[in-house]
């Protein structure tokens, strides 16, 4: 069984596993879940040397933090746990989601995120997603703040440009970028890789296996459950899903020749991003699966050739319609 190489997360962050797992599947928007599979599979990906776990308060409205909370406790030295704050959902209406970024929201978002945790600090606190109507610098302000009280270690941000980042970062230091980045979305490359790779910040990739399609898992939103939340995605509908299918035959002939999964190949790519781009990577790609996961992890190592790469490079280009139904809140949508 390998161990995860390490890295720092960004140039004063915590040092952690070069991949890290996401736990949103494990309460919601994938379909049904094995809870105790689940379970199983954070220890497990702890033994790999998986050390960067993370979740957010609107996963399941809470229930992610308190799920994942007894085994972080358990493990508190050896788990870098990254939750995020932003996107706000309401009881009496399970299809609102809101966006708030205001001072006062910060602050009580972070101690509803403690008490579910039951932990004293959050060590990588992130902005899930940004609401331009807030100034960046009272919401960093803010958060910087929460560094100051012992709450949190250490700033993350999430879907901003590379404007956005540069100006946090002059408010406080940043210590990682959370965005989708995949062979099949590469918008962040624009200007938010540049200025991670400027200022030492490191880019935590979500989605890295296009949210399961480019495993194969699926091929069209039809085939997914009642409630599954990628139905809703432009990319898996219609006669996008079935362009976007074809798209993922590279990905496939270079598993068969190497003998490996696609999920291995496509998160190989991702990995190999830190060396094409001059920054610190580390994907989360989420599993609620103990086999999963070890195939998850053993694509740190692999490499890629340049052959095989440059057969990847025209992938994104290709793929149509958007990846999120509405893209106001990502960089993309800001640029």
């Amino acid at each position: 069984m390998t161990t995860l190489p390490t890295t720092a997360l960004g140039s004063a962050g915590p040092v952690v596993g070069i991949q890290g797992l996401g736990c949103m599947g494990m309460s919601e928007f994938y379909g049904p879940t094995d809870t105790a599979e689940a379970l199983a599979t954070l220890d497990a990906a702890l033994e790999l040397g998986v050390t960067l776990f993370d979740t957010a308060d609107v996963y399941g409205s809470g229930h992610n933090e308190e799920l994942i909370g007894p085994f972080v406790r358990a493990n508190r030295d050896r788990v870098v746990l990254a939750t995020k704050f932003a996107i706000e959902r309401r009881a009496d209406d399970p299809a609102y989601r809101g966006v708030r970024n205001d001072p006062a929201y910060i602050r009580t978002a972070v101690e509803a995120s403690l008490r579910r945790l039951g932990v004293e600090t959050i060590d990588v606190y992130y902005m899930h997603r940004r609401d331009p109507r807030v100034p960046l610098a009272e919401s960093v302000g803010a958060m910087a703040e929460l560094v100051q009280a012992g709450k949190v270690r250490h700033l993350g941000l999430s879907e901003v440009t590379g404007d956005e980042l540069r100006e946090a970062h002059a408010v406080h230091p940043i210590a990682a970028l959370q965005s989708e980045w995949s062979v099949f979305s590469r918008d962040v490359e624009h200007t938010a890789v540049p200025a991670a790779a400027e200022l030492g910040v490191a880019f935590v990739p979500y989605s890295p296996l296009g949210r399961g399609f480019l495993t194969g898992a699926f091929t069209a939103a039809e085939q997914l459950s009642e409630g599954d939340y990628r139905r809703s995605h432009p990319q898996f509908s219609g006669a996008n899903a079935e362009r976007n299918a074809q798209l993922v035959a590279p990905i496939q002939k270079i598993a068969a020749e190497r003998g490996v999964s696609a999920a291995q190949v496509a998160l190989a790519w991702v990995h190999q991003r830190a060396e094409v781009h001059g920054l610190t990577v580390v994907p989360i790609p989420g599993t609620r699966k103990r086999s999963r996961l070890a195939e998850n992890t053993a694509a740190a190592t692999l490499k890629l050739t340049a052959t095989e790469l440059v057969e990847l490079e025209p992938v994104a280009g290709q793929v149509t319609g958007d990846r999120y139904a509405d893209m106001t809140f990502t960089s993309a949508g800001r640029e």
